[in-house]
């Protein structure tokens, strides 16, 4: 009897996610054996200089990792480490991006911030991130579309408290800096909470742009910061230019931790359905799925901004 409950608990699981899979669901949970591996999967690892960061700043392949899980057996993390000494020559940040073929429907990651670094001192202005977005063609480019989660637990930008900012874009200007975007931030320590873990979410749909945090709303945008082309998903960890601890040549390290990533496209799921979605696919022992469908024509994902 117990075999007959578990075969057909199994069975329950494969129906769910195939049912998940009839739909164009994009899910990770990077149970990859190498980097090899995870760009086989669509990521690219950043490697080319430019913003945003430390101007002189240095990506690679060094600053993304695949680990295992301590604290649950079988699954693996992705983990971005970001270092520097205070100079660009001694700064090394971490970027990774998937295809750009994500636009309205559902995002969402679980995330593992930190607010403070693994060696040194802190205090750097340190951006730990997840957010979807389209290049920059050129200054203040009407196409130009982004949504983001960016936490700085160490403040910065003028303001020294520790937030967690979500953002709609319209466009932008690098230099001189203009920006046309809705920001909302929260105040709040994340990374002393739950061990530093939360899942993030985002929804576009019918010009309007949600976003969660651990299930509770904190912002509704629309209007012209709504994304109007497609996007790639992107994780990076960076340090703003300016923001370095002042006297010292210490290397600092900070790192964070990814335990999945899911898109449903032109699908509005709330949190509680991602975290079902995510459950499925785990009963399942699905680590990974695309069945989102290239942008016509295909788009490049430069994974340089």
């Amino acid at each position: 009897m117990r075999r007959m409950l578990l075969l057909c608990g199994l069975a329950a699981s494969t129906l769910v996610s195939a049912a998940h899979a009839s739909q164009e669901i994009f899910f990770d949970d990077f149970h990859y054996a190498d980097k090899a591996a995870l760009l086989k999967g669509g990521w690219i690892i950043r490697g080319q200089r430019g913003h945003p960061g430390i101007d002189g700043g240095q990506w690679g392949s060094d600053s993304i990792a695949l680990i295992d899980d301590v604290d649950n057996k079988g699954r693996r993390l992705l983990r971005l480490t970001a270092r520097t000494d205070g100079t660009p020559q001694g700064t090394f940040q971490a970027q990774l991006c998937h295809q750009r073929k994500y636009l309205e429907g559902t995002y969402a990651a679980r995330i593992r911030f930190s607010d403070a670094p693994v060696t040194g001192p802190n205090g750097d202005v340190v951006v730990q991130t997840f957010y979807a977005v389209s290049p920059l063609r050129f200054d203040l480019d009407p196409q130009y579309s982004e949504m983001d989660w960016e936490y700085l637990p160490n403040g910065g930008w003028g303001d020294v408290n520790s937030r967690l900012y979500s953002v709609t874009w319209q466009t932008v200007q690098m230099n001189p800096w203009q920006a046309y975007n809705q920001p909302h931030q929260k105040f709040v320590k994340l990374g002393n909470q739950s061990g530093g873990w939360h899942t993030l979410v985002m929804q576009a749909a019918a010009g309007k742009t949600r976003f969660f945090l651990d299930g509770e709303q904190q912002t509704e945008n629309g209007g012209r910061n709504y994304p109007v082309v497609p996007m790639s998903i992107n994780f990076n960890l960076w340090f703003s230019p300016g923001g370095q601890l002042p006297d010292t040549s210490a290397e600092r390290v900070y790192q964070q931790d990814v335990a999945w990533v899911f898109h449903a496209r032109n699908q509005v799921l709330s949190p509680a359905e991602v975290d079902d979605a995510v459950k499925d696919y785990r009963r399942a022992g699905t680590h990974q799925m695309d069945t989102v469908p290239q942008s016509e024509p295909p788009l490049a994902s430069t994974c340089d901004f």
